[in-house]
This record gives structure tokens, sequence and C-alpha cells, in this order.
């Protein structure tokens, strides 16, 4: 009697062992399905925004995911996110995702580096609605949220629509401005790059260029740390992609965990890339800021 009851708690054992690890498993497959396929796409999504993703697999396995704005086409506007307080800079964390329903946005990505910032649980900082504090410039709807700082660069957008990317801070009279840190390209050739550390890991990358007009805009994400999925580029091997775009000019945002390309399409969202936040795919990181378009749905063509 003994050993039937010996037997049967061993049973009980492996059986539960059994599911503490399986269910962990399967909740990761779970998220790993969710991810973008490995191929290539192009989608024009609004008027004068199209959407491109390339997969990859030189030097490594890559998603590529490019958006092309044409500044010029009826109904574009862009919005930074605002700031809590004019010229305080204070901001409230919160997901792309979230940007883009607050605002009634059309697409979204992350924008500037921020802190206080940690990485995993169970300390990770920031959470949804956490106070942040942007290292740069921030201008949003023409009001100064956030000074500029000597170490950043920023993409300023002009009433006219007119983009440029300019050392430290924006021209007067800018309606929108967001920062970054390096600059990648300048006139066509790329930028010296290093002294800021991390430029050489290979991991999920964010990044803004424009064309010699400045009436040309891309947005550029390149996923990361996930393993025969995307594992992420070089700032050196970031440059070399949006060379192939023809830009004149391109500047390095947040990525890492930041990394994030959001659409809304009749009020349901995509997510167009695989964020990875606490190692986590598909989870998107709250950040300090965000860069937003308003476009119009193509069927209002004439």
């Amino acid at each position: 009697m003994k050993k039937i009851i010996i037997t049967r708690l061993k049973g009980i054992l492996l059986t539960t062992s059994i599911s503490i690890v399986s269910v962990p498993v399967l909740i990761y497959g779970g998220l790993l399905v969710k991810r973008p396929f490995r191929s290539d796409k192009q989608e024009q999504l609004f008027q004068g925004i199209v959407y491109q993703r390339d997969a990859r697999n030189s030097p490594r396995p890559l998603m590529v995911h490019t958006v092309t704005i044409d500044l010029t086409a009826p109904g574009i506007k862009l919005l930074v996110t605002p700031g809590n307080k004019v010229d305080k800079n204070e901001f409230t964390a919160r997901t792309t995702s979230k940007f883009v329903r607050e605002f009634n946005l059309q697409l979204a990505i992350n924008g500037s580096f921020f802190y206080p910032f940690r990485q995993y649980p169970p300390n990770s900082y920031p959470k949804s609605a956490d106070p942040v504090i942007v290292q740069g410039q921030v201008i949003s709807e023409g009001k100064s949220y956030a000074p500029p700082k000597a170490t950043s660069s920023v993409l300023c957008i002009s009433k006219f629509l007119r983009a440029q990317i300019y050392q430290k801070r924006c021209p007067i009279g800018t309606s929108q401005g967001l920062a970054g840190r390096e600059i990648l390209l300048k006139e066509g050739k790329p930028a010296v790059l290093g002294g800021r550390g991390g430029e050489n890991l290979f991991s999920p990358r964010t990044a803004v260029a424009i064309d010699k007009s400045g009436k040309t805009l891309w947005l550029i994400i390149v996923d990361g740390r996930q393993k025969f999925y995307s594992e992420g580029v070089s700032l050196a091997e970031l440059n070399k992609i949006i060379q192939e775009l023809g830009a004149d000019s391109a500047l390095n945002l947040d990525g890492g965990g930041s990394s994030t390309l959001v659409v809304a399409n009749n009020t349901k969202l995509r997510v167009l890339n695989s964020p990875i936040q606490t190692r986590i795919p598909t989870r998107q990181r709250p950040v300090a800021n965000h860069l937003g378009i308003y476009a119009l749905p193509l069927e209002n063509r004439e």
C-alpha cells in the first residue's frame, strides 16, 4: 500500500512539474507566433505613406521595417508627444500603442532617449504612467517641453512640413522637435560615430531620415535580440541600411526594447515590428515620447 501511495505521489509531482514548465513555454511560443512573418512585404497604408518590410539573412537574420512618408501629401501632419508642462522636461511614460490611441493618430514610432531607466524586472522602470525625463530638445505644436542638450541632435519639422536635422537645437518657429543622439548621415555621407558606447552592439534600432529637400521622411526600425528571427545591427550597419534609401540626413533615436512601430487602420491597432521589452517578444516598453503621423485613408483619394 505504501509503495502504491509513493508511486502515485511521484506521478502527481511529475505531472505538476511538466505543467509548471509547459505553461510558460506555451505562453512564450504564443508570443513568437504573434511576431510579423519573416517575409518581404510592401503596403501603402495611407495617402503619402508606404510601409516596407525586408526579411534579411545577411549579415545575420534581420527584420528591417521602413515607412516612407511624403510630407507634401494631403492630410499629412506630424505630432511629437507633448510633456506635462511647458519647459519643465516632465513626461509621462506610455507605450507607442497608447500614444496612437490617445491622440487618434494613424502611425507612430518611439522617440527620444530618456531616464531614469532600469531594464529588468522586478525593478524595471518606467512602467506606464511613471514620470521620466527626455535627453534633448522636445517641441510639440510649437511649444518647448524639454531644453536642448549639447550631446543630442534633433529632428525639426517646420510649420510648412519641411524636415531638417540639427545638432543640439531646432530653429525658432519649429512646429515639432524630437531629440535623438547620433547624427548618422550628413549630406548623404556617413557621420563619424563613436565615443557614446553601444554603437558596435547588435541591437534593435530606431532612426529617422530625410531627403535633401526635407519633404520625404523615413522611419526605420530594425528588430533585434531575437535569435534566428532578427538579431539587431550596429550603428554602422544601420547607416548602410539608411543609405540604401537615398537619404541625405539621418538621426539615431532610442532603440533596444524601446523600438516600436504602430499603425491604426479604422481604429484597429497593429504593431508592425516585434518589440522586445524585458526579453519578451512583442511586448511594448513605455517610453518618454514618440513621433506620430496623421494621414488620410486611401479611399478618400479623388
